[in-house]
């Protein structure tokens, strides 16, 4: 009877333990308090904002402050929200909104979790490994519970979809409660031995559970044995979950094999996992992550009759020896239970049941190196790298299956070659291209295709490289040659041989007529490209060349501000572009505007169309305190807006219902002469209206009323039918229903009323960059960039110039005149008007030359200023305002600045103050001792220097150096030396020594020295040549030479023909003369 009674009583105590759990762990039933809301602003994190008030603190949940939610400056995928919940919690649920009562909303979203902030992993739903759902409008809240729940401190949503006509917007709530962690740390030598309590009766079951975070991918987390060899072991092997069970007597003959279950993959994450591990005799429960293995080993119960001893961490048994030799368990144990009791709440208080080896501590460290996943074959990460070190070193660790790919692409510095590391076969690999060598191929390892991780250590300098994988070294030896690393390193298989970058830096490698992240050139979307194997005509590898003509038109990208071509790898292979211009085809009706100069002044229109939807929007600017901007009335029905107040405007109509009103209350003034843009919009539903970027306001219809709105008089704009509170001001494209008013074309004929407004550069003045000058046009503003070192549009296109060995550049401020020793006074009248008490000087440049002179400005006085690197790299700056003194010299030594980057310089002198600003960080101020004034100004000149007369020994010795590297954005006070050479507009100030050659980006171009072959310069004329070598002529001449040269031979031909007629008419002359002679003397004798 008792026998039977205890085979019962098993069955009911093994039936539930799929949901047992341990008191005091995980999250308590009452599991739902909201998280987010109570943060302050500083735990919200954004990749991006489109303004201060769509920040990331402005995404709290039913929030209208700031815009009324979070938006990203450009709405793509790679764009995120983050918030820091102060520390690890237990998340339940979350919710999403859209941006306040606006178009912008997520309609999908993928969200990640970590602890640390750095090592990611994403939340997979059971029912989809894709995103969550969002929203389908701007204020709905779409909640979503978390099945099973997570524990993180850091949280990131990654919109994947929002709505086509609006943006990314986003507003979030995080449900769950505090999170109870007790954690233990082993660091791949020590262990827990954990000593049960000594009772006459083992327990009826044992239930180990727990949560353990891997830093490496093989250890011992567990380990209980028997007397007579049987065992229980729970081991991380090849990041996999093995679990050994020995039910047998090792003395014994036995037939009993042992168990052995593993779960899990890539368990060595970094991330947590759970365990629970429940055993009754000889049946088993194992799960692991939620996914249980059910199973019963052989043999009876008395086999498995286990010591009252437990280790952790390792395998730890005092007084005997080790039977296992395996790897202890480098990571991190949490909420660690044996049958209900806290095994490290024992051990944090040093219980006499706990003995302790090596290092244990009671906090998990976060882990020094973060992984990285490449989620396709296009994928790549582009890290620097060590620029101008004379050699090549990397080491890194990776994991697989994939028996072939890229892991590794680098150039070398000056163009001098590149380097790949790739798998093939499941071996590494590694070529090694070097200008004028066959490439050198070195192999390493094998079978590295198996998903766990492998070590490679690669070096390359001077006469050998070296591979290093796991345990296996491969050396190959290199024609003695100087190795420098590159700028940039790429990992993955997706390494891109070009891409560009738009307006807000970011990188694309998606060209035109295609999709962003198509990855196909437009022959290849239209599958007619040369080759069918390839998306782009120029991937095809072909002997000749090949191209593709690619139009970019995603505007919220543009404009390219740099392309990057890189080496492929092949000899002799070759690769050009030309950037076209960038067209603007906006809006035309963005501009149309009128001004209004009384208050009985209006433009009237036909009547407005809206009955039942009337979509407004508008820019205003204003200096008064009220003013009708718009009303158009029927019998009883009527719509208006005005500026009721300085800082409310008001929207208000009647359909029937009685007056009904939508205002904005600002807290700033809205007749501050500045632009504003207004959108009310009035429905079936109801009306809404929004200025600028408050938030909107929104007034519902009533449920049983009118709903369509009755016009019958004109459509008045600025002003009313009773010709009172009329607008004084500005209205600039006024749209009805989608349909633009020509407001210009009405103000022509019009009293009161001016086509155009004028002030159009107080509000976007700012897109003139880098000392352009904003003009008003009576169609939007212009830049005029005359007196700044760039062009373009909005002047912010550098103008840059290759300086080759023994080249020079030197723009003349004005003529030299001869004058006597004594004619001071006439020397000062002449010169007077170039006689500088400040100055500002700009540029940039990048070589590495040193010494090297950068600029040198002259006087007629031997008064100078000269710019210069040192012979270790440093900035000097001299200035010498007094040919009597010495000159000031100051030092920099803010870095070696001959490193091949590019270095931006600006210089600013007010009197004997001169502040020093290097790279738009680093700053110094120093005061001049030899002077104030820079007297007759005479020319200033880059690259060599011939003739420095008067200069101190140090400048002489830069002057005469060559200057071999890029130079751009050079301005001094008005004067921008590479622009009048290569963007002449007058007679030329500029005389060019040597092969100077235009760039279009320092920054993007090659290192200085580089034997990269130069685009030959495309001057004034078009001649394609790059200035006289050795004669020193004005630029803007030396692309006229041939023509010069041609002119000349057909005026001497000319003077010689001029030369021949006046000889034969002379002898015709005297020919005629001779014969007249005759004549009178043979008459004379007749007589």
């Amino acid at each position: 009877m008792a026998s039977v009674a205890w085979a019962v009583l098993k069955v009911l105590l093994l039936l539930p333990t799929q949901t047992w759990r341990p008191v005091g762990a995980g999250n308590p039933p009452d599991c739902d308090s909201p998280l987010a809301s109570a943060l302050p602003r500083s735990s919200f994190s954004s990749s991006s904002e489109l303004s201060s008030s769509h920040g990331p603190g402005f995404s709290r949940l039913n929030r209208r402050d700031g815009a009324g939610g979070w938006t990203p400056l450009v709405s793509n995928k790679y764009q995120w929200l983050q918030i820091d919940l102060g520390e690890r919690m237990e998340v339940t649920a979350v919710a999403t909104q859209g941006g306040y009562g606006s178009s912008d909303w997520v309609t999908s979203y993928l969200l990640m979790f970590s602890d640390g902030g750095r090592n990611w992993k994403q939340y997979r739903r059971e029912e989809s490994i894709w995103g969550f759902p969002g929203n389908t409008n701007a204020d709905s809240v779409v909640h979503y519970r978390l099945q099973p729940p997570f524990e993180a401190r850091f949280l990131r949503f990654l919109p994947l979809a929002w709505n086509p006509r609006g943006r990314i917007g986003m507003r979030i709530e995080v449900y769950g409660c505090a999170y109870k962690s007790e954690v233990v740390y082993f660091d791949g030598q020590s262990a827990l031995l954990y000593t049960l309590d000594k009772k006459p009766l083992k327990p009826i079951r044992d239930v180990i559970s727990l949560k353990f975070k891997a830093m490496q991918s093989n250890g011992i987390l567990l380990h209980r044995e028997g007397q007579h060899g049987n065992h229980i072991t729970l081991e991380l092997i090849k990041g996999k979950l093995v679990f050994f069970l020995n039910s047998g007597n090792a003395k014994l003959p036995s037939t009993i094999a042992p168990v052995t279950l593993t779960l899990g993959s890539l368990l060595d994450d970094q991330h947590w996992h759970s365990v629970l591990i429940e055993l009754l005799d000889t049946q088993v429960n194992f799960t692991v992550d939620k996914h249980t293995h059910h199973f019963q080993a052989k043999g009876d119960s008395s086999n498995l009759d286990l010591n009252f001893e437990i280790s952790f961490g390792g395998i730890l048994t005092p007084g005997r020896s080790r039977a296992f030799t395996r790897k202890s368990f480098h990571g991190c144990l949490e909420n660690l239970y044996y049958n209900g009791v806290d095994v490290t709440e024992l051990a944090k208080k040093h219980k006499p049941q706990i003995l302790m080896m090596g290092n244990v501590s009671f906090s998990c460290p976060q882990p020094q190196t973060v992984p990285v996943t490449f989620l396709s074959s296009r994928s790549y990460l582009a890290l620097p790298g060590n620029s101008g070190e004379d050699k090549v070193s990397v080491t890194f660790q990776f994991r697989t299956w994939n028996r072939a790919g890229h892991l590794l692409f680098g150039e070398l510095q000056r163009g001098s070659g590149s380097f790949v590391l790739f798998l093939k076969d499941g071996k590494l690999k590694l070529s090694l291209f070097q200008a004028g060598q066959s490439p050198r191929n070195v192999t390493a390892g094998a079978g590295l295709n198996d998903g766990q991780w492998h070590s490679v250590s690669f070096s390359a300098k001077w006469s050998h490289m070296n591979v290093v994988v796991d345990d296996d070294t491969a050396v190959q030896p290199l024609v003695a040659v100087l190795i420098d690393s590159g700028d940039t390193y790429y990992f993955g298989d997706g390494t891109p041989l070009s891409w560009w970058v738009g307006r807000t830096n970011e990188t694309h490698t998606s060209w035109g007529g295609s999709l962003p992240d198509a990855q196909k050139c437009t022959c290849g979307l239209e599958g007619n490209c040369i080759d069918s194997q390839y998306y782009c005509n120029c991937d095809a590898g072909r002997n000749e060349w090949t191209s593709d003509t690619i139009v970019l038109s995603q505007k919220e990208h543009l404009p390219v501000t740099q392309i990057v071509m890189t080496d492929t790898g092949q000899p002799h292979s070759e690769a050009d572009y030309t950037l076209g211009p960038l067209l603007c085809r906006g809006d035309k009706s963005f501009w149309n505007s009128a001004s209004f100069n009384t208050e009985t002044s209006y433009l009237h229109f036909p009547a407005f169309h809206g009955e039942l939807t009337a979509d407004v929007c508008f820019f205003f600017k204003t200096t008064v305190s009220s003013g009708v901007f718009m009303e158009n009335l029927g019998i009883t029905d009527f719509i208006r807006i005005e500026l009721r107040a300085p800082t409310e405007v008001t929207f208000s109509f009647d359909v029937g219902n009685g007056p009904c009103e939508v205002t904005v209350q600002s807290p700033t003034p809205f007749n501050d002469n500045q632009w504003h843009h207004v959108r009310a919009e009035r429905n079936v539903k109801g009306a809404s209206l929004q200025v600028d970027q408050l938030p909107q306001k929104m007034q519902p219809a009533p449920a049983d009323g009118h709903v369509r709105l009755q016009l019958n008089s004109q459509l008045f704009i600025g002003g009313t039918a009773t010709r009172q509170r009329g607008f004084l001001g500005c209205i600039r494209s006024l749209q009805l229903n989608g349909v633009a008013l020509d407001l210009e074309e009405r103000a022509t004929v019009t009293p009161g009323v001016e086509p155009g407004c004028a002030g159009h550069c107080s509000t976007y003045g700012h897109l003139c960059r880098n000392g352009g000058r904003c003009r008003e046009k009576r169609r939007g503003v212009t830049c005029d960039c005359a007196f700044s070192a760039y062009d373009g549009p909005f002047c912010s296109n550098e103008i840059s110039a290759y300086f080759a060995t023994g080249s020079s550049m030197t723009y003349h401020f004005q003529e030299h005149y001869t004058l006597s020793e004594n004619s001071s006074s006439l020397v000062s009248s002449l010169y007077r008007d170039v006689t500088l008490t400040r100055e500002m000087i700009t540029l940039s440049f990048r070589t590495t030359r040193s010494p090297s002179l950068l600029l040198y400005v002259s006087s007629f006085y031997e008064e100078y200023l000269s710019v210069i690197l040192a012979n270790n790299g440093s900035l000097q700056i001299r200035y010498k305002l007094d040919r009597h003194q010495n000159p000031d010299a100051f030092t920099f030594d803010f870095k070696n600045m001959a490193d091949g980057q590019l270095h931006q310089v600006k210089i600013n002198r007010e009197e004997a103050v001169v502040m020093v600003e290097v790279n738009q960080s680093a700053k110094k101020q120093v005061i001049l001792s030899s002077g104030t004034e820079f007297n007759a100004v005479k020319s200033l000149i880059l690259g060599k220097v011939l003739e420095a007369a008067g200069a101190d020994p140090d400048t002489r010795r830069a002057a005469t150096s060559d200057f071999t590297g890029c130079l751009s954005a050079v301005r001094f006070g008005r004067a921008a030396p590479l622009k009048a050479a290569l963007r002449p507009s007058g007679p030329s100030r500029v005389t060019v020594r040597g092969h100077v050659a235009p760039m279009a980006r320092c920054a993007a171009g090659a290192a200085s020295g580089s034997p990269a072959r130069e685009l030959a310069p495309r001057l004034a004329g078009g001649a394609g040549r790059s200035g006289p070598v050795d004669e020193g002529e004005p630029l803007v001449n030396a692309d006229r030479r041939d023509s010069a040269v041609m002119g000349g031979v057909i005026a001497v031909v000319i003077f010689i023909l001029l030369c021949i007629t006046a000889i034969a008419i002379r002898i015709y002359q005297q020919r005629k003369l001779r014969k007249e002679n005759e004549s009178k003397v043979s008459k004379k004798e007749e007589c």
